[in-house]
């Protein structure tokens, strides 16, 4: 089996100032070592960085750029996106395909948007998925507090069964690494 490790919208915009996510600085260090897990392992690791025609996300502007703290190697795959799906009209689908990709491990940002859309879709698509328990996050949103929002996703993405596989919604440091 060929894993590879998606990190979704670790981006600047979102990891700091107002719109921070929630208890960002460890989550990125979760994912810091869980990528440095997989580049250990051999196993690819996606950077996958959303863009909007303006505002805070618009590309290539600071906001766009990956978080600060977030390490990031030469050698990492990077994807643009513009839609809460990392597969929808990315060339995501054809990395993962070129490389026998079977196994994805998400993490990232924000919970109920692109880790969720992502998650779905990868489990549509028929990917062995493990969600990263403690290694995604969101904003309070006026209804739900943050760490509230990412427990019901974890509880919701652990429990569908619609597609046929489950993901495995496990903690990072239980998280099996191999390439």
């Amino acid at each position: 089996m060929t894993t590879a490790l998606l990190i979704i919208d670790v981006q600047h915009a979102l990891c700091s100032g107002a719109e921070a996510a929630f208890d960002i600085d460890p989550i990125i260090e979760r994912i810091n070592a869980l990528a440095a897990r997989a580049r250990a392992a051999g196993a690819p690791v996606v950077l996958i960085q959303h863009e909007e025609d303006s505002g805070s996300l618009q590309f290539d502007t600071e906001g766009w750029q990956l978080a600060t703290g977030l390490t990031a190697m030469p050698d990492d795959l990077r994807v643009r996106k513009s839609t809460p799906d990392s597969f929808n009209r990315t060339e995501l689908s054809h990395r993962l395909e070129e490389r026998g990709i079977s196994r994805l491990i998400i993490c990232g940002l924000q919970s109920e948007f692109c880790v969720d859309t992502t998650t779905r879709r990868a489990l549509a698509l028929g990917y062995e998925v493990v969600l990263v328990a403690d290694a995604h996050s969101t904003v309070d949103n006026g209804v739900l507090r943050a760490a509230q929002i990412t427990a019901h996703h974890n509880m919701t993405l652990g429990n569908m069964t619609s597609f046929g596989k489950r993901a495995a919604v496990i903690p990072a440091a239980e998280v099996a690494i191999e390439a």
